[in-house]
């Protein structure tokens, strides 16, 4: 299976979680996050560094689970545009009313 290249909104989101989870985390060891999350200490760290900007939604479940965080309140963090950043359906590419 081909892997198509992430975009740029994708690769910020993914820096932003990264940011959010290590915050979260505060002075827990990543070792013991991870370890309570059952995910390997590596894919935690590459998470957190914005090397793995889309982990699967069972392994955010599982950190966010063990760090006290919603799922809603990761997704509203992570989401949110970044400055320069136009929220999506908006700009050049947004479908333009049909007329008759």
């Amino acid at each position: 299976m081909v892997r198509l290249p992430l975009t740029p909104e994708e690769v910020e989101r993914g820096q932003r979680l990264g940011a959010l989870l290590r915050r979260a985390r505060g002075k827990r060891s990543m070792l013991d996050v991870a370890l309570d999350a059952h995910v390997s200490p590596e894919t935690l760290r590459k998470i957190e560094s914005g090397r793995v900007a889309t982990p699967s939604f069972p392994t955010i479940a599982a950190i966010a689970d063990v760090l006290g965080l919603s799922l809603d309140a990761v997704w509203a963090d992570i989401s949110r545009p970044g400055p320069g950043v136009e929220p999506a359906g908006s700009g050049h590419l947004a479908r333009e009313p049909l007329t008759a």
